[in-house]
């Protein structure tokens, strides 16, 4: 059996999709991102949680700001990328439930009680999101660089709040001149599922 999606995208959004390194200077604009998140906030998440937060680093201050509390291999990245997104988990993503969820309105109260239920769901629904997210940009004709390599304390300090937890920062834009690193090895299917 195939695949339903067209090749070419299925080439675009994964096999030949990499992790850039470096950027030309086309700037990312913000209607491309309002694009991005319009088609991947369709993508599943428990009960329809929807706690990814997106923080949009524009300014060359806050570009400053966010470059030091990354690691020594990232800085020079972070810091030419023309769009960086910090993407964090909202850990109080319960106050939206009535809307999200409004076929089950005790959705709210169960997690009302219990900080760490919320940031345990808000961490798994998060990462999903942001897995959409890379994808999204890959579908808008740019390359993303996702990267855990920082001090998400520090950055959670400076651009968030308690109620947010950072989960990574993605370098956004057009891809520069060698901005591939060799492509990594994969697990075959074998090794990855099993039927039981």
């Amino acid at each position: 059996m195939s695949l339903v999606l067209d090749p070419a995208a299925q080439d675009l959004l994964f096999r030949e999709a990499r992790t850039a390194n470096t950027f030309t200077d086309e700037p990312v604009t913000d209607e491309q991102v309002q694009a991005i998140y319009d088609l991947v906030k369709f993508g599943p998440t428990s009960m329809n949680q929807s706690p990814l937060r997106v923080v949009l680093v524009r300014s060359p201050e806050a570009r400053e700001r966010l470059v030091r509390h990354m690691a020594e291999g990232n800085q020079k990245k972070t810091a030419a990328a023309p769009l960086v997104a910090i993407l964090a988990a909202d850990n109080e993503f319960h106050e939206e439930l009535p809307q999200l969820f409004p076929h089950f309105p005790q959705a709210k109260d169960m997690f009302a009680g219990s900080r760490e239920a919320r940031e345990k769901n808000a961490t798994l629904n998060a990462a999903l999101q942001a897995a959409y997210f890379i994808i999204g940009v890959r579908a808008a004709g740019l390359a993303a660089g996702p990267m855990t390599g920082l001090d998400l304390a520090a950055v959670q300090k400076e651009f968030l709040d308690d109620d947010h937890t950072p989960l990574m920062v993605v370098n956004i834009g057009k891809p520069g001149p060698d901005a591939w690193f060799p492509r990594g090895p994969r697990l075959a299917y074998d090794d990855v599922v099993t039927t039981v």
